[in-house]
């Protein structure tokens, strides 16, 4: 299966075969956290908790591979990939250098169906943002979907399918820490304005600040890791400055 193809997966409805639901399950328990970095990953163990068998769990786990949330361990299986600061510090350099260039081309090439596309990822994120500004709790997924559709919207017209598959590996690995931070101290910030932000500047067709309040955006979420307890990193590398 290549690495396009093992993408589209996650965005798919319904899984279509035993190892895509595999793969979409175990991906989503490593990004939340459900399997901690560090943990090894015992097929034997994991079939029965996933109810497929051992070759379709294998297969699930090699795509992770691919992902970078998981590493092969030769004969001794498999680990879901370790964090630390050093790692999220090098992910947002090249995070910022990838998606801030697809945002570029993509507000040159974006034609009127990029507007409409951005125009409904913007408005159905604000609609969430809205409900969890007003207290609701049980918005937080439907947030990160939302989340995911308006940052793919806002680089969705840029003309190299590369730079916009790189961009979703570098998204999901800060996702990934992200969300980790979640569980251990959330990071207080205004996100709904910073989006408006980035919207406003993106619709608007001014690449300097688009690129500006994406940067910053992105920025904000190391700034905040970097001010986590020192036990976040615990048993998977030193926090250090």
């Amino acid at each position: 299966m290549t690495e396009p193809k093992i993408n589209a997966l996650l965005d798919a409805a319904e899984p279509k075969t035993l190892v895509e639901g595999a793969y979409r399950q175990l991906h989503n328990n490593i990004i939340s956290g459900i399997h901690p970095p560090g943990e090894k990953l015992r097929v034997e163990h994991l079939k029965d908790q996933y109810d497929v068998g051992a070759g379709t769990l294998r297969e699930a786990l090699l795509m992770l591979v691919t992902d970078t949330l998981v590493v092969a361990q030769g004969q001794r299986g498999f680990r879901v990939a370790p964090i630390s600061l050093n790692d999220l510090e090098d992910i947002t350099r090249s995070r910022l250098l990838i998606e801030c260039t697809a945002l570029e081309q993509s507000i040159k090439h974006g034609d009127e169906n990029w507007e409409s596309t951005l125009i409904a990822a913007f408005h159905h994120l604000s609609r969430v943002e809205e409900r969890i500004a007003a207290g609701a709790t049980d918005s937080t997924c439907e947030w990160e979907l939302r989340n995911k559709a308006f940052h793919d919207a806002l680089i969705s017209a840029c003309p190299s399918r590369w730079i916009q598959y790189f961009q979703s590996i570098l998204y999901k690995q800060s996702e990934r820490y992200r969300r980790l931070s979640i569980l251990k101290q959330p990071i207080v910030r205004d996100v709904h304005s910073e989006h408006v932000i980035l919207y406003e500047a993106a619709i608007a067709r001014d690449v300097t600040r688009a690129r500006s309040a994406l940067s910053e955006h992105i920025l904000r979420t190391l700034d905040g890791i970097k001010k986590m307890p020192i036990d976040f990193f615990n048993g998977n590398g030193k926090k250090v400055a």
